[in-house]
């Protein structure tokens, strides 16, 4: 997937100016930034909910505007933050939802959806769930259910908004493996973050946004210094190597 100049504005306000990446297949691109820089927009270009940017977002070479709803939904999925459906689906029918995008508007689920459903269950180890209630399940628990859907929906391309924000440590390390291994698998993964040290562990790719701007991509080991911090977020950090190809971010007591 490749987004080239892509610019955006609200009435008189620039949100985007000139954005440009590419999120390649087996590739999971973190975009780390503060509130208010314009990720959530971006995703929305991509995703062709917003039609009056310019630039272009192509899909192997084909511009999205190009694409029908239903065709974009074949080629790229969303994973929201949270999800609240109106009802208590189990989540079995959650997943199975997530096929709808390869049936007619007015035909069911079948026996080949049914087994797409199963298969995005098992290859997220969560296969166990099918039965339960989706809305009783914890919250890491319900984030791996929401990418499952997407599996479902059979795009390549999977883009995530936040995958690990209101989840406890272990959840959150829990989802990253998983998003980490369907890159490794060949999904193109692309994430919105809060959290720099988990973009350096995890990703491929950190693309670094400022009030509509990429102010610096590339690998993590290139991107992630103490300066990029201090651009972000206007605080006097300092990142600091450890074992195991790890980082962290130290901030003075101050703050």
């Amino acid at each position: 997937m490749t987004v080239q100049d892509v610019s955006c504005r609200y009435g008189e306000r620039r949100v985007l100016e000139n954005v440009s990446f590419t999120a390649r297949t087996g590739e999971l691109v973190s975009i780390l930034g503060p509130n208010g820089v314009g990720k959530s927009t971006l995703f929305k270009c991509m995703l062709g909910l917003l039609k009056g940017y310019t630039g272009r977002v192509s899909i192997d070479g084909g511009d999205i505007r190009g694409l029908t709803p239903a065709g974009l939904s074949r080629k790229i999925a969303y994973i929201p933050q949270s999800h609240y459906p109106a009802f208590n689906y189990s989540v079995f029918d959650m997943v199975l939802m997530g096929t709808s995008a390869h049936v007619g508007a007015f035909a069911q689920p079948g026996l080949k959806e049914a087994e797409t459903a199963r298969q995005a269950l098992e290859r997220l180890s969560i296969a166990d769930f099918a039965h339960r209630d989706y809305m009783r399940l914890s919250g890491g628990e319900r984030q791996l259910v929401l990418i499952a859907r997407a599996l479902a929906q059979q795009s390549r391309i999977l883009i995530m908004d936040e995958p690990t924000a209101n989840l406890d440590y272990g959840n959150q390390m829990r989802v990253l493996s998983q998003i980490r291994a369907l890159a490794e698998d060949g999904y193109t993964v692309v994430q919105s973050t809060h959290n720099p040290e988990q973009a350096y562990l995890f990703s491929h790719t950190i693309l670094a946004m400022q009030v509509g701007r990429i102010i610096a991509q590339g690998p993590p080991q290139a991107v992630l210094t103490s300066a990029l911090i201090q651009d972000l977020y206007g605080i006097d950090a300092r990142v600091e190597s450890l074992d195991g190809g790890r980082v962290r971010v130290c901030v003075p007591n101050s703050i």
